[in-house]
């Protein structure tokens, strides 16, 4: 269309200069547009197989992937172990006078874990020497280790005073630790155990140590993220919705479609070893009209239960629940039918719906996944009924009466259709707030395949038509105020046996080629 609109406005830049104006009248022809358009493309994206010489839709999407390890949250957390002395204590050069053990919590909420792998975050360290003499602090993590080797560091604090204490800091990279967090006892959870040994400089003097001077070791941890856990991860509930746009069927102003022996499959695949339940708790889709439909079936809005994962680290197999919606037990051929262009999903999931049944041995792996997959394989047999495909395009036409004008003409739309699908082509002529101020009918209808001739050289149906769209002088008379055209389509899939719209396969290599011209007769006045 804006090929015509560019052919259009080279006839009206004509001007006459003439004191006396001469009336010329011309026809003029020239294509606009050729193009084929056909599935080929499509095929090689999952989206369209072919088998038996006919296109089969497959349709193997993943809804949302969670990584479940987003589910254990650390959070920052300041360990801190702080001496003093109730009298005055002689300390002689190289002496150990500190030694202690002791636990600390994280606040996890209702989660209960006894052991983690960090896959990142950090431990800021800090050691605070009051005294005369540089103090050796050996900082121990009891159960936090790498590679089989436990979190041991050693810090020289330098001399100091209370109120000007010696201080050491340092950031050490947690990536990859394991963390026993059973506390002291090894019975415990959420606890982790640090050692603090200290003792003053073997070259330095010997001190006296009075009760305000306070030694002090800190640690925090920050933006821990986790890798593995296990233990309990409480009663814990995701709920989320999934919103999924399909551009090419906002085109689609009305209608519907058929496609029989439709069955899809959701999958509910659990990667952690947790027992779970899962519920969609709504699928709604909605076409370019307004008009939604909701997947009803007694799958929809119930809790389904959900096994744990089996097996370990390179041996982990997810838990799938497969729920199967077809004619027998939903409504999806009509949810199908409505053409849909958004789609939304709403699910709910939650963790230890019956408690700690685990014995606080629930586990979470690298890649531990909570994932939905919908799934659908059917021939790509389609059923259309008034099918009404409608799409709008910016046109502006303007011509000056007194020097160049178009008085006639019709545009002409050439096809070789190979597709089952076949119809009435309607132009609208819109004005500047979108009202129709002409529709040109198409002077006879799109022919589909079935009512062609077969074609040896393709081995299918190939039906010929040729539109035209007349260009009235009641079209033309108000044609300045045209600011846009709007392309309707009503489909079809006729039977020319029964006359009855009936589900008609597709074959391997169909395509729809066509061929738009102009045939305009102008009056140039000079």
């Amino acid at each position: 269309m804006k090929k015509l609109g560019i052919l259009i406005f080279a006839l009206f830049v004509a001007l006459s200069c003439k004191k006396e104006k001469t009336t010329w009248e011309s026809d003029w022809s020239a294509p606009l547009i050729s193009d084929t358009l056909s599935l080929r493309n499509l095929v090689n994206d999952s989206t369209l197989l072919e088998s038996g010489g006919y296109y089969s839709l497959d349709l193997n999407r993943e809804i949302f992937n969670l990584d479940l390890t987003e589910l254990i949250e650390i959070p920052d957390t300041t360990i801190a172990q702080n001496f003093t002395f109730s009298t005055n204590l002689n300390i002689a050069a190289g002496f150990s006078f500190i030694n202690s053990i002791e636990e600390h919590f994280f606040d996890l909420k209702e989660v209960q874990l006894k052991q983690i792998v960090a896959k990142s975050g950090a431990i800021d360290m800090k050691v605070i020497n009051p005294l005369p003499t540089a103090a050796i602090f050996k900082i121990k993590l009891p159960g936090v280790s790498k590679n089989g080797i436990e979190f041991t560091e050693t810090y020289i604090a330098p001399p100091g005073t209370a109120t000007n204490p010696g201080i050491v800091e340092k950031s050490i990279d947690l990536s990859w630790y394991s963390m026993d967090l059973t506390g002291v006892s090894g019975g415990d959870y959420n606890y982790i155990k640090s050692q603090v040994e200290v003792s003053s400089d073997p070259s330095g003097p010997d001190i006296v140590v009075s009760p305000s001077d306070l030694i002090k070791f800190e640690a925090k941890f920050r933006d821990v993220k986790v890798d593995y856990a296990r233990g309990y991860f409480g009663n814990r509930i995701i709920a989320d919705t999934s919103d999924v746009l399909i551009d090419a069927l906002q085109s689609v102003a009305g209608g519907n479609i058929d496609i029989p022996n439709t069955a899809i499959e959701f999958k509910i695949e659990n990667g952690i070893k947790v027992s779970a339940q899962g519920t969609l708790v709504n699928f709604t889709n909605e076409n370019a009209s307004g008009t939604s439909v909701s997947l009803v079936s007694p799958y929809i809005g119930s809790s389904q239960n959900i096994s744990p994962a089996t097996g370990s680290w390179s041996t982990l197999t997810p838990f799938i629940k497969t729920l199967i919606f077809n004619q027998g037990n939903s409504n999806i051929e009509q949810y199908i039918g409505n053409l849909g262009a958004k789609h939304k999903l709403i699910y709910r999931f939650q963790i230890n719906p019956w408690g700690n049944i685990s014995g606080g041995y629930d586990e979470l792996f690298p890649n531990s996944r909570l994932k939905v997959k919908v799934k659908a394989t059917m021939p790509l047999a389609i059923g259309v009924n008034d099918l009404v495909i409608k799409d709008t395009f910016d046109l502006e036409l303007n011509q000056d009466p007194e020097k160049t004008r178009i008085i006639g003409g019709e545009l002409i739309l050439n096809t070789s259709n190979a597709f089952p699908i076949g119809g009435q082509v309607k132009l609208h002529l819109l004005g500047e707030n979108g009202n129709v101020l002409h529709t040109i009918l198409a002077s006879s209808n799109l022919l589909s395949a079935q009512f062609g001739a077969y074609n040896s050289s393709y081995s299918f149906n190939l039906a010929s038509s040729e539109l035209h769209f007349l260009l009235g002088e009641s079209v033309l008379d108000n044609i300045n105020d045209v600011r846009q055209v709007a392309i309707e389509a009503l489909f079809k899939t006729e039977n020319p046996t029964t006359n009855l719209n009936e589900p008609m396969s597709i074959p391997v290599g169909a395509f729809l080629a066509f061929k738009l011209k102009a045939k305009l007769k102008t009056e140039m006045k000079f």
